[in-house]
């Protein structure tokens, strides 16, 4: 299958998954820092892997990254990934602090973005979990604070083979008035679980080419 044409059913139920997936993660994290937090997901998408690293900003670009394994019937790679400032906004957002304070990650703040990147993808893949009827877990969250390139490079020698195509799905994070926390969300799978995932939905090859 050619992630590049993606059909109008699959399309539709990916945004289906991320809005239910990312609705409880918000629900979760504002139970976790006991403040009302929304979320928008302005598009979901899949893009070949070195046009997401572009998106991000380049292997140099400065990110924080919170990165969870995914075992089970589709497994994979779970990354949610913010930039420099964005990742000092999380902070300030996640310690009720006003936006700016924070412009250096001590070990409380690496902390408190690990868990809320564990509490954001864990709920995400749970929704998956219960919406598809596969077996999906994740694994202890890792958070790295370093040049794109680097992060990555760790963690694809980690993961092993994955599928070209990557899962992107937009996110913007915030609390009343305060400054929005952009980041990406990213599901990298190996080979044959999209196709997994999407069979689990009832949504078949046939179905998505009009069955040529």
């Amino acid at each position: 299958m050619s992630y590049r044409q993606l059909a109008t059913l699959e399309l539709d139920a990916l945004r289906e998954i991320s809005n239910v997936g990312l609705g409880n993660a918000v629900t979760s994290l504002a139970q976790l820092i006991n403040r009302r937090v929304n979320m928008h997901v302005p598009r979901s998408y899949f893009l070949p892997l070195e046009e997401m690293i572009a998106l991000v900003g380049g292997y140099e670009e400065l990110v924080g990254c919170v990165s969870l394994r995914v075992l089970g019937d589709a497994p994979g790679l779970v990354l949610f990934v913010f930039d420099e400032e964005s990742t000092y906004n999380l902070v300030d957002m996640l310690m009720g602090q006003p936006a700016g304070t924070t412009r250096v990650l001590d070990e409380m703040a690496e902390s408190a973005v690990r868990e809320v990147g564990n509490v954001l993808t864990g709920s995400f893949i749970s929704a998956i979990s219960m919406m598809t009827g596969l077996y999906m877990v994740t694994t202890v969250p890792i958070f790295a604070f370093d040049m794109l390139g680097a992060v990555l490079s760790s963690l694809m020698v980690a993961a092993g083979r994955v599928e070209d195509q990557v899962l992107v799905i937009e996110t913007e994070l915030f609390h009343e008035e305060e400054t929005p926390v952009r980041g990406h969300f990213f599901l990298l799978t190996e080979p044959g679980a999209i196709d997994r995932l999407m069979a689990a939905l009832g949504i078949t090859v046939e179905e998505q080419t009009g069955g040529k």
